[in-house]
């Protein structure tokens, strides 16, 4: 088929059949002989193993799906056939319009590449979702996002985040799922808005299709009843949002038309008798408020309220304002005509307060991110003929693992400074290193085969007289030929111990996808327990640096808590970057570690190092 289609001429076609790369190597030999055939007959395709698509300006249905949906403004691409039909199926239901659905399959030939830059390009389509599975050039997917993102929002799941989904994904379509933590750092980077659900997906989607970006973080509510207030006023605290507090002109002209009774604080409660006019004068005196940048608005259907006639005021208002206006009309039946008129005329709806919250923090998100330069790369000054060669020599040497004495040599090439270290192979040179240097002192095994010293029994801390180092370097020589005998010890190192800093690890890996992954945490032995990491793809500049050290829910005690000095936050970001350089200049460094990398009030320094270069 294809190869008639080239003789005819026809420059595009769709490939439903299932059965190629997603069988097993047998469907992935017949999958790349039709991307060859099509290459050679000048034909670009969609899937196989796909749905086909529907575009509802040209009126065209090409899918196999039962249903045309409305004209609207999303453009939807889906890896998963089946997601495209139980989404199409739903967005019928409840009468949600697409300018485009796309079934890319296996995306043998066109990708999520492809699809992010015509819909970008699309001047029907305002926002773009897309449910992914994996992705194919990662640096190509985050350059691409990163320019339409700058557009249009791009709204997306990625599916196989856990070891069963990976496995899962890998069956379904062949493709490779990628690390979870590169994946959070390409959305991040590229203004990707990442969802957890297909309820998330659509809630996110209705927000920013119909309504403006909010200026700012600041929200006022609007409810007529206080629990729901209460749920809203809570989610708004746990987010990005900020809880405005009402000046005294805005109370002052809410005072003189609501109950005595009514709450004039935020949440604004007009109480249970309210009516649709004062929903009217309180939602216009808060749009009009110069510190409010959003407003959300709750409903419960009470005996008084007129829902539908509510409704109308509340879309009225969302018409003449440049501010968004997000709903809650709570209940099913009794807000049914409401909610269908404020759907009618672009306003989002939703059943939970919170829901309500979730869209427009990510409408925030999304204004914070385009109001931020680009970050700029600038590149690191190093001795790279130095790393070089010692790369070189450990490659020679058949050694992947390169010994600390090397990782900090090639560390020190980028700039980064240790404590006064000296090699012990006899407890008597580790005396006599120690007495040159000032207590207390740490002793650590030197091993090309031992990455984490610790777990050994390879680190004692805190020697504070000779008589200490002597017995510290007998325990670890015990402990360490007991618990891995086949290891080549080269000896200890004698270090000075750094005191009254913060422990922090940078390091970076080499993703399958994105290629350097980056990381920044709370450094020590605890870092695997913690978990309190950041990640970025590289490169990066220092304003993503310093979002990195930033992001961590420890960052905090990095800037000082109870009367201590704040730590040297600018110096730490460098140590990021001259990690970042090293990565870009050294693909075959697949790993490297810091950990701890002190941070003082002025300037880093690295103690414990680790690099693996790739077996070749």
């Amino acid at each position: 088929s294809i190869k008639i289609c080239g003789e005819k001429n026809i420059e595009a076609a769709i490939v439903i059949s299932a059965g190629f790369k997603e069988t097993g190597a047998k469907g992935a030999r017949f999958e790349q002989e039709l991307k060859t055939l099509a290459k050679e007959n000048k034909v670009r395709f969609l899937g196989p193993n796909c749905l086909g698509l529907i575009d509802t300006y040209s009126k065209l249905n090409a899918s196999f799906a039962a249903g045309m949906p409305e004209q609207g403004e999303i453009g939807f691409f889906s890896q998963s056939g089946a997601m495209c039909v139980a989404i199409l199926d739903w967005a019928l239901g409840e009468r949600i319009g697409f300018s485009k659905f796309i079934s890319l399959g296996n995306k043998t030939d066109i990708s999520e590449i492809d699809m992010l830059i015509a819909l970008g390009e699309d001047e029907n389509t305002k926002v773009i979702l897309g449910y992914l599975e994996g992705v194919e050039n990662g640096a190509t997917f985050i350059q691409v996002a990163q320019e339409v993102s700058k557009k249009k929002p791009i709204i997306m799941i990625k599916a196989g985040v856990t070891s069963a989904g990976a496995r899962a994904v890998s069956s379904h379509t062949g493709a490779l799922a990628g690390s979870e933590s590169a994946y959070q750092a390409a959305f991040r980077q590229s203004g990707i808005i990442r969802v957890k659900t297909v309820n998330e997906l659509f809630n996110y989607a209705l927000a920013f299709a119909n309504q403006p970006l909010p200026k700012g973080p600041r929200v006022a509510i609007l409810t007529n009843s206080g629990g729901p207030g209460i749920v809203a006023a809570d989610a708004c605290d746990q987010s990005a949002l900020q809880l405005v507090r009402l000046n005294s002109k805005t109370a002052q002209k809410l005072r003189s038309f609501l109950p005595p009774v009514a709450s004039i604080v935020n949440p604004v409660d007009i109480i249970g008798d309210a009516h649709f006019d004062r929903y009217d004068n309180a939602l216009k005196v808060l749009l009009e408020a110069s510190n409010i940048d959003a407003v959300i608005v709750l409903l419960t259907p009470t005996a008084t309220i007129e829902v539908e006639e509510t409704a109308k005021v509340v879309a009225k208002h969302a018409q003449k304002t440049k501010k968004p206006i997000l709903c809650s009309f709570m209940g099913q039946l009794q807000v049914k005509k409401g909610v269908n008129y404020l759907k009618k005329h672009g306003v989002p709806n939703y059943l939970c307060p919170e829901d309500a919250v979730s869209a427009l923090e990510r409408m925030w998100q999304r204004q914070h991110w385009l109001s931020q330069p680009l970050s700029t790369y600038f590149p690191v000054q190093a001795d790279r003929g130095r790393v070089r060669y010692l790369l070189e020599m450990a490659k020679r040497q058949g050694r992947f693992h390169l010994t600390e004495t090397e990782a900090k040599e090639i560390l020190m090439a980028y700039g980064f400074s240790f404590p006064q270290t000296k090699l012990a192979r006899t407890k008597e040179d580790a005396v006599e290193a120690a007495k040159s240097m000032k207590f207390p002192i740490v002793l650590k095994v030197v091993s090309p085969n031992i990455s984490h010293k610790t777990d050994v029994g390879g680190v004692i801390l805190g020697l504070e007289t000779p008589q200490e180092v002597e017995e510290a370097f007998e325990e670890i020589m015990l402990k360490v030929s007991e618990k891995v005998p086949k290891a080549a010890i080269y000896g200890v190192s004698v270090q000075e111990m750094i005191q009254e800093v913060k422990e922090t690890i940078i390091g970076f890996t080499r993703d399958s996808q994105f290629g350097p992954l980056l990381m920044f945490g709370l450094g020590g032995i605890y870092v695997e327990v913690l978990k309190d990491v950041s990640f970025r793809i590289a490169p990066i500049g220092k304003r993503e640096a310093l979002e990195m050290i930033r992001e961590i829910k420890t960052y905090p005690l990095l800037r000082g808590i109870r009367g201590e000095p704040p730590a040297d936050v600018s110096a730490l970001a460098e140590g990021i970057l001259a990690l970042n350089q090293m990565a870009l200049d050294f693909p075959e460094i697949v790993e490297a570690e810091i950990n701890p990398f002190l941070v003082k009030t002025k300037g880093c320094i690295a103690v414990d190092a680790r690099l693996t270069i790739k077996k070749e």
